[in-house]
């Protein structure tokens, strides 16, 4: 297993780290929903701090609340000494500084440990952020670490790039962890995010490296393009390579759902050459042709320039397209249905849309944007876990 030194405190973490949000899932009988199936879960978990993996991310809402939880039995069995914990608290799971107390105490309780390694703020958003900073939720965690329940505070990012700065310049965080990918690049907190975690010395890990499990695979227009490189690799493994390539990034984080998955994973980030600098010029080459082939299979030309916003009736407009052509890239809608479920509990999907046309008229792209969400509301709404 590669390991990097994670931010500036003294301490080497696994470059693959555990996501457990994508935990196996069975549906027991009497239940209406998919949760974890705790016998493959608690093997795939302790496997892995058996290979290697010394890093393990959940947080308080992942598998309905249940995450942290399972991940907590799994390392009681002389595992937790081995690995570092991150976990993450998201603002709508308190109302006021007493919750925020209240729910990591619960959180400890789950893990069946005294302390956490590393304590995140859930999910920061350009709209979540002043909430954050209302409640104080930094100075509580600050009270935390003094009195040994946490020993470094981060926070989890979806969002654009200045307001990830913004957050990143706010308070000498220990650790980020951003969404990054071949596809994004571009898109979230772009690359900069890269460069100004590294520039500040603060640890950083990646969350989607594959997409939901999209660059997994490849369509055949991007194996093609694959399949020039006279090295075989699966697609899986080019989209590692793009982010071990960075030497700023501490982790990258994989949602193993099945045993091989992770010993598969396991493999890849053990080989000598899983190391900063691994790409070659035409090696960079390929994954931008990849990405380009990618795209070329999205079928709604949004470039996600936020014109049309904001839609009067709340319509997330641009995320929405966002997640109907990542299904077409990928052939396969599973994870952007996934993801539209909560833009559905957010009411901010197509179903809201009123046909009042503003935004066509602001679209540089001339999209028939009221049509456009009525194709990809048939396609994403209807998820069930």
């Amino acid at each position: 297993m590669q390991y990097r030194q994670y931010g500036k405190l003294g301490y080497q973490v696994s470059l693959l780290g555990m996501g457990c949000m994508r935990l196996p899932l069975i549906i027991k009988e009497g239940q209406n929903y998919a949760g974890v199936d705790l016998e493959k879960a608690l093997e795939i978990i302790r496997y892995a701090a058996e290979h290697g993996v010394n890093y393990f991310d959940t947080a308080f809402g992942y598998h309905r609340q249940t995450s942290e939880a399972v991940l907590g039995e799994a390392l009681d069995s002389g595992y937790r000494v081995k690995v570092k914990i991150a976990t993450k608290q998201p603002i709508n799971a308190f109302k006021t500084r007493d919750d925020i107390r209240r729910n990591l105490e619960n959180t400890l309780k789950k893990l069946r440990t005294d302390y956490i390694d590393v304590y995140l703020l859930h999910n920061v958003l350009s709209r979540t952020w002043a909430k954050f900073k209302e409640l104080e939720v930094i100075e509580e965690y600050e009270k935390f670490r003094a009195e040994g329940l946490i020993r470094a505070i981060g926070f989890s990012y979806h969002g654009e790039f200045p307001c990830f700065k913004e957050v990143l310049d706010y308070y000498p965080w220990d650790m980020c962890q951003i969404q990054q990918n071949l596809l994004d690049v571009d898109r979230e907190v772009t690359e900069d995010a890269i460069k100004i975690a590294g520039q500040k010395g603060t640890a950083l890990v990646i969350m989607e490296p594959l997409r939901g499990g999209g660059l997994a695979g490849a369509p055949q227009a991007v194996q093609a393009v694959y399949d020039v490189y006279e090295e075989k690799r699966p697609p899986v493994e080019w989209a590692f390579r793009h982010l071990v390539d960075y030497p700023e990034i501490s982790c990258i984080l994989s949602g193993m759902t099945t045993l091989e998955q992770l010993k598969e994973n396991i493999a890849l980030f053990s080989r000598p050459d899983f190391v900063p600098g691994c790409l070659t010029s035409r090696e960079h080459a390929i994954i931008q042709q990849a990405k380009a082939a990618y795209e070329s299979l999205a079928t709604i030309p949004c470039t996600g320039c936020g014109y049309c916003m904001p839609c009067p009736n709340g319509v997330n407009i641009s995320d929405i397209f966002l997640k109907y052509n990542a299904g077409c890239m990928f052939e396969n809608f599973d994870q952007s249905k996934r993801s539209y479920m909560f833009t559905v509990r957010g009411e901010q999907d197509a179903s809201h849309c009123a046909a009042c046309g503003l935004c066509e008229e602001k679209c540089p792209q001339s999209i028939a944007i009221g049509r456009q969400l009525q194709i990809a509301h048939a396609v994403l709404d209807g998820w069930v876990e």
